[in-house]
């Protein structure tokens, strides 16, 4: 399952899953373009990308500046099933 993150101004969505059995967290930004979406996962906490399609090297350079971030939420996000069953915010 895929929880919402946010969306930023631009329609970008980011999304996470659950924290895996291995420890990762799959991290999805999705954004509307013309003709579909342009779409990157990331895995956290090693930060690698995988599945890029429409982003360039400068996009993804900004996504990875994001996550780092923004990571510590996120990772305790996946564990209590996203932003609005965590605690203590």
């Amino acid at each position: 399952m895929m929880y919402k993150f946010m969306e930023m101004p631009d329609k970008t969505e980011i999304t996470h899953s659950d924290m895996r059995e291995n420890g990762t967290v799959k991290v999805c930004f999705e954004q509307p373009v013309a003709d579909g979406f342009k779409t990157c996962y990331w895995e956290l906490p090693t930060y690698r990308n995988f599945d890029v399609e429409g982003y360039d090297s400068d996009e993804l350079a900004d996504q990875r500046k994001y996550l780092e971030s923004m990571a510590h939420l996120i990772i305790r996000f996946s564990r209590n099933g996203g932003f609005e069953n965590a605690s203590g915010f």
